[in-house]
């Protein structure tokens, strides 16, 4: 796996963690009773991103170490990959 791959690997999953995360625990402002004017009541009251980015970012590395070690250590091949997915 080169540089570039890793780097794109590890931001698709950074992301796609963040879209997962995202939603956990979040108040919006009419739940809070307190809507903000010109905002809707569904927006968030206090999205809490540093936090989220930092537990985005714990286990984005985590999968990432497990999933680039799956890929370096070749217990799963683009060969598998290929039989599995053939058509007949």
């Amino acid at each position: 796996m080169s540089i570039m791959s890793a780097i794109a690997l590890y931001g698709v999953i950074w992301f796609m963690t963040m879209f997962l995360v995202l939603p956990f625990r979040m108040q919006t402002q009419g739940e809070a009773g307190e809507v903000v004017p010109g905002t809707p009541s569904s927006a968030p009251s206090d999205a809490q991103m540093m936090r989220k980015v930092k537990i985005v970012t714990v286990i984005a590395t985590t999968a990432f170490v497990v999933i680039a070690g799956i890929i370096l250590s070749g217990v799963i091949t683009y060969d598998m990959i290929e039989q599995i997915t053939r058509r007949s």
